[in-house]
């Protein structure tokens, strides 16, 4: 199992947690008030690091190097983002998340490559999804009959600059909505995909895994099962 370390240990903090050490991940919360991690409970068996959850010797104490992903969600937005970075720069997680209070700075942390939820829409679920390996594709929605869903996907970088509408006809699924910058929006015929946004696509069921694939290989590139070109015409 994964290695998390989470900077924070308020409500979504100490509840992201608890979720993830009872899926067997080993975790660990960095907080500088040591008496926050009365909220983890007697029973919680990864780590407590008192200390600045930006500070390069609290986060080594939480092995940041042996990190899977990293959540940063204290109360404070720059100590957030400024403790991501380091995660990110300093120590290489590659999968990292930012609370923010402020909407408004969205745009500027999407530009950092730093995925960010503002506080107004948070739950420890969209953490988890971001966070997780293979949750990407678990499905926000499925119709009555169970054939259609609407997940979150995966795309690569390389169909930054393309339209969405290319990626639509590439991978078979139409884009419902895109969270560009913490807002959604609803893409017309010329929208473009950009750096850090988050789509979300509907598809059948049955096409989740080639979708998947196709939009992670990036233009032209349909990957089939193992990887290699499916050779679609």
């Amino acid at each position: 199992m994964a290695h998390y370390v989470i900077m924070g240990c308020g409500r979504v903090g100490s509840s992201l947690a608890l979720t993830l050490e009872r899926g067997g991940h080993s975790v660990a919360v960095v907080d500088q008030d040591e008496h926050a991690f009365r909220r983890l409970g007697r029973q919680f068996g990864g780590q407590r690091v008192t200390g600045v959850g930006f500070d390069r010797d609290a986060l080594a104490r939480a092995r940041i190097q042996e990190a899977y992903a990293f959540a940063a969600v204290s109360s404070g937005d720059n100590s957030n983002i400024i403790a991501a970075r380091v995660a990110r720069e300093t120590f290489g997680v590659e999968h990292v998340v930012a609370r923010i209070y402020d909407p408004g700075r969205a745009e500027i942390y999407q530009r950092l490559s730093i995925p960010t939820v503002a506080a107004v829409r948070w739950s420890t679920d969209q953490v988890l999804r971001r966070i997780l390996p293979d949750t990407d594709l678990a499905g926000d929605f499925r119709d009555a009959s169970g054939r259609i869903v609407m997940a979150e996907v995966r795309v690569s970088p390389d169909w930054i600059g393309r339209p969405l509408a290319e990626l639509e006809a590439q991978a078979r699924v139409r884009i419902a909505f895109v969270t560009r910058f913490g807002e959604g929006i609803v893409p017309d015929a010329g929208t473009l995909y950009q750096q850090g946004d988050i789509l979300h696509a509907v598809m059948d069921v049955t096409g989740q895994d080639d979708a998947e694939r196709i939009l992670a290989a990036g233009p032209g590139q349909d990957a089939g099962p193992d990887g290699q070109d499916g050779g679609r015409p």
